[in-house]
């Protein structure tokens, strides 16, 4: 996927994919683009979800206005409140002045919300209400400020699932769920690699000056059959790598890592909670840890096996974080978090 090119017919705006899969997408995407609907993407990480949300922004009757980001997983609780909803001057010691929110940098446009699962529940009260009133007031502030703009949200957890957990408010999850739209993981559309591989390539070779013009048929088999736990962002980062470094015209097998040749164990993908739970009730199993009352291992055995997860991947990457995240197939901002929480500062040098 990119955002350079042009809709197809029956495509979209920055996307490729001709697979029955994205076709679904496309579908979904250009019947509810000029409606109002409140639209939740789910995906996982690298399966494109900005992208199909800045093809909602430009397909809707509010494409003129404008198109504001905000990952919610990147910020502190306190930090994302007022990059979200702005604040005025002594909010709090380094407030040296009135902010405009990223809700005000909409009015008239379309916002996305990514990583909404990441909001705490204090935010998913004050989303709510602008979800229902279009009203909310900046961090230090008592006069309310009425908005308009469209809200397209993102996540790769089930929403539903944390709903039933107590993690995620009911009611913001059905005024999330209008308008559901799947992002399927690449390896569930196959098909579409060779496609996305060639758009990589002739972007690359040309923003690097390289004068590489295709790809050798063993290259794109190994493509093709390879499991992508990246998905698209994962295949872009090795097009983009094997074009930098080759020498010829061709797009060799050896420029390839070994593990998408299948000369190598493939890559940590994206460990999931019910993966880190199945972890640690092997552990349970074998004696080396204690489970709680209900049979579930304690929440401090899964965050030892998260830990060790992530350091020895950064081990693995030498302490790069940005091919450290690329391989855990979770977003960068994200991992400096776990860094952070995990106290593997040392390691990530």
């Amino acid at each position: 996927m990119s955002a350079d090119l042009p809709a197809s017919h029956h495509g979209l705006p920055g996307i490729i994919g001709a697979s029955p899969a994205m076709r679904e997408v496309f579908r979904l995407t250009r019947k509810v683009a000029d409606s109002s609907a409140t639209v939740l993407l789910l995906g996982e990480t690298g399966s494109g979800k900005e992208l199909v949300a800045r093809a909602v922004h430009e397909l809707s009757p509010r494409r003129t206005g404008p198109f504001v980001r905000v990952n919610c997983g990147a910020l502190s609780e306190s930090l994302l409140e007022s990059e979200l909803f702005g604040h005025v001057k002594g909010a709090f010691t380094n407030a040296i002045e009135n902010r405009t929110g990223r809700f005000e940098a909409a009015h008239g446009g379309t916002i996305f919300l990514d990583e909404i699962n990441s909001l705490s529940y204090t935010l998913q009260v004050k989303l709510l209400r602008v979800l229902q009133e279009h009203e909310f007031e900046r961090v230090g502030d008592t006069r309310t400020i009425t908005v308009d703009c469209r809200i397209v949200a993102a996540t790769n957890r089930d929403l539903g699932e944390l709903s039933a957990a107590g993690k995620f408010r009911e009611d913001l999850y059905y005024r999330l769920n209008v308008v559901p739209i799947y992002l399927p993981p690449l390896r569930d559309h196959s098909e579409d690699v060779p496609a996305l591989a060639q758009h990589f390539l002739k972007t690359y070779a040309l923003n690097n000056s390289r004068a590489v013009t295709a790809i050798a048929p063993e290259s794109m088999g190994f493509l093709r059959t390879y499991a992508w736990p990246g998905n698209v962002r994962e295949l872009e980062n090795y097009i983009e790598r094997a074009v930098v470094l080759a020498e010829g015209d061709i797009l060799t097998s050896d420029l390839l890592p070994p593990h998408v040749r299948g000369e190598a164990p493939q890559r940590v993908g994206r460990a999931t909670r019910s993966d880190l739970q199945q972890m640690c009730t092997d552990l349970v199993a074998l004696g080396l840890s204690q489970s709680t009352e209900d049979g579930t291992a304690h929440p401090h055995v899964m965050g030892l096996v998260e830990r060790e997860l992530i350091l020895q991947v950064l081990r693995m990457c030498q302490g790069t974080q940005t091919r450290t995240a690329s391989r855990l197939g979770i977003n960068r901002n994200t991992l400096h978090k776990k860094i952070d929480e995990y106290s593997l500062h040392a390691e990530s040098r």
